[in-house]
């Protein structure tokens, strides 16, 4: 397959100190590789200078938004994807911790298994972690939980970096109403749930450790989105309706 324009969507969320340096090196990636592209950031209601220092690149390919409170990287990703034009769309977290030459392996995928979207795995057998015990296990303990209430046929639901055929966020991603946690799973799960092929691609990880922290606070929150995509697919059939 072949695409006229990629539109890359960043969310960032108190990245003040990376901020600046994460978008150039974004663009300088993508500027060498000789396509069409945008990169859309939205800064996710941040509480430190993030908006003031990501301003400072913006150009006519680099468009900045910011939320006036923190909703979540779902919102923010939502409000990405309006500002957006190309006809494939990819999600790369504003952190980078994943970094942004791992398009390649993913759009070779996208192309090889003729996939509808491709997500990043950090469960893919050559993927590379430098990643907390804990995150790991938790992660794992997430996998199962999802298995068994969706069978959901891919193994990894919350890497940050994906990429989709536009028609397929054009059509879902109205549906999603999960704007934090379990916003990933509800969207892989629409896409799954309407026929669309999702494919994993190994990723290499370099967890910086700035969201280290879980509480049981944040553990009981995503088991409760989960919960209620669970009840909106199968108990309300919110999905099927229009």
């Amino acid at each position: 397959m072949e695409f006229k324009k990629l539109s890359i969507l960043m969310p960032m969320y108190n990245e003040e100190i990376y901020a600046a340096a994460n978008i150039l090196e974004t663009d300088e990636y993508f500027k060498n590789l000789n396509i069409s592209y945008e990169i859309i950031v939205v800064d996710d209601g941040s509480v430190d200078l993030t908006y003031n220092k990501v301003i400072s690149v913006k150009k006519e390919h680099i468009r900045i938004y910011k939320l006036s409170i923190n909703q979540g990287k779902g919102q923010a990703l939502k409000e990405a994807f309006k500002q957006s034009s190309g006809d494939l769309i990819m999600f790369l977290d504003g952190d980078l911790d994943i970094k942004p030459e791992q398009f390649q392996i993913l759009f070779e995928i996208m192309k090889k298994e003729n996939a509808d979207v491709v997500i990043g795995s950090k469960r893919h057998p050559q993927s590379i972690l430098h990643y907390p015990l804990k995150r790991k296990i938790l992660s794992i303990g997430y996998f199962f939980i999802v298995k068994i209430l969706f069978g959901l046929p891919i193994h990894d639901t919350q890497t940050g970096i994906k990429i989709f055929k536009r028609e397929v966020l054009e059509k879902i991603f109205h549906k999603v109403l999960i704007k934090r946690y379990a916003f990933d799973l509800e969207l892989l799960i629409l896409a799954h749930h309407y026929g669309f092929k999702i494919a994993e691609s190994p990723v290499v990880v370099d967890y910086k450790g700035k969201f280290g922290h879980i509480t049981l606070k944040t553990i009981f929150q995503i088991f409760w989105d989960t919960m209620a995509i669970f009840y909106r697919l199968y108990i309300l059939k919110y999905y099927d309706k229009r």
